[in-house]
């Protein structure tokens, strides 16, 4: 019989036996911190460092919670890959495992936004098909040249399979369609969900995002993104079902995640493609939008490429109010008329959505600069495969802890857990950026001091910092060399000093070298510096599809991976495949990243130290992401290479220091050379 209470230390113990693991520690730590912060209706930040097991660490208490009290638990990751083993894995294990010492089993629901899901209405013919010539004239100004040619000239055969998975998939979701498809093809067959029928859709029944809906709403516990919960705090929550508690793994990632969600753009080339929907599928005319896409386009080639400190200048607000204007005009008349056949009301709701969104675009951007002052404007341009420049206007806001705190929090108790979230030896950066309060002790140096004028709750929620530590024994482990004889950084990819210290270490480590650099070009001129001199074999991110090259990288000791962003995160690399992991720079931002200045200047104008709060705090997060490459088992061995002597010299070292894992720090070259060679067996 059901235990009536059972403990979740109890319960953790019968999940890691089920799941074949073994106790830890940090695991029984977290779990019952998690329980107990969910019981008394707070929030929680909990560092799990890796190998702590930190997804059963959350998801035991989640189940146990869901199930004893009656209350519904959402889980969000940033990753596909950590979504995946949620899903597929841990939780429908732990619900499993559980199920005897519960009162009842646990019912579980996978949540994604409407466009991951086929359109059973669509694959039938109810909406107008894309015509090929439409969706080549959309070019970089949507987004819509992805991969060469010769993709599109397998997108008839996409479309083909993706219509024969359609009669046989019992989800919908993209992701389980394997092969996957290009975004050209999976466009033909899905739709957005403000392009979506709703109610008056006649296959509303086989609906496949409505279904997950649905089972979302009745779940115990919903897995789902940090791009749903972005959506959920720009002003739409009823995007999430009605839930209690609020589990945010990967919480190192979601300020950047609700950023971008809640970021615009708007270009000639996304009005020229609404004004076309409205003529094809609305049949009605479209002149004044015409001349005022024209308008803007005079406008936008005398911008420069720079974010505007005081709102818009006064000739494109202009130009961007002549936008709003005509597309509202057009809204009042493109609404489905009802009674008609079913393809033409389908094209008018598409091309009523697409308008739409236009019209919110231009509204925000072109509102007076004092409603403004929250929200970061900039121009940027870019420039396809043939040359073709793309002049973009952006908005984006200033800090996202309101939306965070409002949306998302407020109400509910929160679980915020990553392998990093203690910043400089403490979490109220991180505390800040989700809008947790912060004793005043601690002085605003964060983006609290920037909060986007999002009400505070009534009554301050306490919240907790707990670092339940990690299983590996990283003195022993790893070591950190900062390369403390090298000239500082400067403009270019990467100096001869550079290149010939990176030469050393590879050696040395007898390639089996992940490197993490600042850009593109870094990881370019490095891999080109490095199969020139070395008889490795020299991996460089674009070289193919990133998975391939990590599976290549993996596969074949010698061999070394180089490449940017996508790898300092979410790569898992164990054992002597990684020994050597090389940090080109501090990852600070670029100085000119429109939001990052943005927040800097906020933060000095309220008087903190914009470069501590802003500048500081992304590079710690980022230098511990990566740093945290090395090591992935109790038996990996290897070194940190930092070829930036300020970790070591400059007076913000000790604060992205105090984010990184505790290695055997050391200057002496000599030292990390030879404990390379002593773990390669070539020394």
């Amino acid at each position: 019989m059901p235990d009536t209470d059972p403990s979740v230390e109890d319960l953790l113990d019968v999940a890691v036996t089920a799941l074949g693991g073994a106790r830890r520690a940090g695991q029984h730590e977290m779990a019952v911190a998690v329980a107990q912060t969910i019981d008394k209706g707070e929030h929680l930040l909990v560092q799990a460092g890796t190998g702590t097991g930190k997804s059963l660490g959350y998801l035991v208490p989640a189940v146990r919670h869901a199930v004893l009290e009656n209350e519904h638990v959402i889980v969000s990751t940033a990753t596909l890959a950590l979504q995946r083993q949620i899903m597929a894995r841990d939780l429908p294990l732990v619900a499993k495992a559980l199920e005897p010492h519960l009162p009842r089993p646990a019912s579980i629901a996978l949540l994604k936004g409407w466009h991951n899901y086929v359109c059973v209405h669509k694959v039938a013919g109810g909406y107008p098909e894309d015509d090929a010539q439409a969706l080549f004239e959309l070019g970089d100004h949507a987004g819509a040249v992805e991969h060469p040619a010769s993709d599109a000239e397998n997108l008839g055969a996409q479309v083909l399979r993706l219509r024969e998975w359609a009669d046989e998939t019992s989800t919908g979701d993209r992701d389980d369609l394997v092969p996957g498809v290009t975004d050209r093809a999976w466009r033909q067959v899905s739709v957005a969900s403000l392009e979506c029928l709703g109610s008056k859709c006649p296959m509303l029944s086989e609906c496949f995002p409505e279904k997950a809906k649905a089972a979302s709403r009745e779940a115990d516990v919903v897995v789902t993104n940090h791009a749903m919960l972005g959506i959920a705090a720009s002003g739409s929550p009823n995007v999430l079902p009605e839930h209690q508690v609020l589990v945010v793994d990967e919480a190192h990632e979601l300020t950047d995640r609700v950023t971008a969600q809640a970021t615009s753009e708007l270009s000639v080339g996304v009005i020229e493609n609404a004004s076309r929907l409205a003529r094809r599928h609305g049949g009605i005319p479209t002149t004044d939008l015409d001349t005022a896409s024209q308008a803007l386009a005079g406008v936008l080639v005398t911008l420069p490429e720079a974010r505007f400190r005081e709102g818009l200048p006064p000739a494109a607000r202009d130009a961007v109010a002549s936008v709003r204007d005509a597309t509202r005009a057009l809204l009042s008349v493109l609404k489905p008329e009802g009674g008609g056949q079913p393809q033409q009301d389908a094209g008018r709701k598409v091309a009523q959505a697409t308008m739409l969104a236009l019209y919110e675009v231009a509204e925000r951007m072109s509102a007076d600069p004092e409603d403004n002052r929250h929200t970061v404007l900039w121009c940027a341009r870019s420039e396809d495969r043939r040359g073709n420049v793309s002049t973009r206007l952006y908005a984006a806001p200033l800090a996202v802890n309101g939306l965070i705190r409002t949306h998302l929090l407020a109400g509910r108790s929160g679980v915020l857990t990553s392998a990093t979230l203690e910043l400089g030896g403490s979490f109220d950066p991180i505390a800040r950026a989700v809008g947790l309060e912060v004793q005043p002790a601690a002085a605003p140096v964060g983006p609290a001091s920037i909060d986007d004028d999002a009400p505070a709750p009534p009554s301050s929620v306490p919240w907790h910092g707990l670092d339940v530590g990690s299983p590996f024994d990283y003195p022993k482990q790893g070591i950190l060399y900062v390369a403390r004889h090298l000239p500082p950084p400067g403009r270019e990819p990467a100096t001869e000093a550079q290149l010939d210290e990176i030469a050393e270490l590879v050696t040395a480590a007898g390639g089996r070298t992940l490197g993490l650099f600042s850009s593109r070009r870094a990881a370019t001129a490095a891999a080109t510096a490095m199969r020139e001199r070395l008889d490795l074999p020299i991996l460089v991110q674009g070289d193919d599809q990133l998975p391939t090259l990590v599976q290549q990288f993996i596969a074949d000791e010698p061999t070394c991976l180089f490449g940017t962003l996508s790898l300092w995160q979410g790569v898992d690399v164990p054992g002597s495949t990684c020994t050597l992991v090389i940090i080109d720079r501090i990852p600070f931002p670029r100085p000119d990243d429109p939001v990052q200045s943005a927040r800097s200047d906020a933060v000095e104008k309220a008087g903190g130290n914009g470069f501590l709060a802003v500048s500081a705090t992304h590079a710690a997060l980022l230098l511990a992401q990566g740093a945290g490459r090395l090591i992935r088992t109790n038996d990996d061995r290897g070194v940190v290479a930092v070829l930036d002597p300020r970790l070591s010299t400059a007076r913000y070292a000790p604060f992205l220091t105090r984010s990184l894992p505790d290695f055997w720090p050391t200057t002496d070259r000599s030292v990390a050379l030879a404990a390379l060679r002593r773990l390669t067996g070539s020394g």
